[in-house]
């Protein structure tokens, strides 16, 4: 019978350590889309990385994207409740090193000072997005990044967000929120939409999770792409949902 409980306890043990790697693992996940609409002929990439919540940010996480994106964005929640003003000021350091960033909403995000937080992007540089959208300039023309609040706690517009954007140029959604796809119609020409909030179930049990796994989706009235996220909620553990990051590199489809 004790050699039984050690084996138990062991395997326990071992799970809980395998666990606590899977929340805490530094991948960046590679994604190549081609459009035929992309503006220009020169490739574009962005650093996408949602659901920070309490991690610090690796250097090594960072290394392996310094000088291969463009910009990047935060999916929402970079921060929740009791995580220190600093930590969270670092990490927007870390991600300074790959160039300019910005931001949409999570849900967390309002469990700490928002005034507090706005003066931090403000600090920073950081672009603020709320159901708004900012336009880049690439070699070849114009990519709209369109913002909206967060969906679960009813703060997003989608139509304020579009209201600024022509549906025949290249959009990007950025939504904290997945289940938002619902209202994107394929009038509304959003190419590509990014999204975290679901952390993939974060613990799966032989495969079932409360929410689906990160993925990308070709969806009738557009791509989606959501992110298993970086941090965690709750507990500090993951099991069939890793912690993830995105590279995303976006050019024009040949034809």
């Amino acid at each position: 019978m004790l050699e039984i409980i050690s084996i138990l306890l062991m395997g326990g043990a071992i799970l809980l350590l395998f666990m606590y790697y899977e929340a805490h693992r530094n991948e960046v996940k590679t994604h190549s889309f081609t459009f035929c609409d992309f503006p220009g002929d020169k490739e574009m990439t962005l650093f996408f990385i949602s659901d920070i919540h309490k991690r610090k940010l690796d250097s090594d996480l960072i290394d392996k994207v310094r000088n291969k994106a463009d910009f990047a964005v935060i999916g929402g929640d970079l921060t929740e409740k009791a995580v220190p003003l600093s930590r969270v000021e670092e990490n927007l350091d870390k991600l300074a090193e790959i160039g300019s960033v910005y931001f949409i909403w999570g849900n967390n995000d309002y469990e700490v000072n928002s005034d507090e937080l706005r003066k931090l992007f403000k600090k920073k540089g950081v672009h603020e997005i709320v159901n708004d959208s900012e336009t880049l300039q690439t070699e070849g023309g114009f990519v709209n990044l369109v913002g909206v609040d967060d969906a679960s706690t009813q703060r997003a517009l989608l139509p304020d967000a579009l209201s600024k954007t022509d549906p025949s140029g290249f959009n990007i959604l950025l939504s904290h929120d997945p289940r938002l796809v619902k209202q994107v119609r394929k009038e509304d020409g959003i190419n590509l939409m990014l999204s975290g909030h679901t952390h993939g179930g974060q613990i799966r049990l032989l495969g079932w999770g409360l929410y689906k796994k990160g993925r990308t989706e070709e969806l009738p009235q557009t791509t989606l792409l959501v992110s298993n996220g970086y941090g965690t909620t709750a507990l500090p553990l993951r099991l069939g949902a890793p912690a993830e990051t995105h590279l995303i590199t976006i050019k024009r489809k040949v034809q």
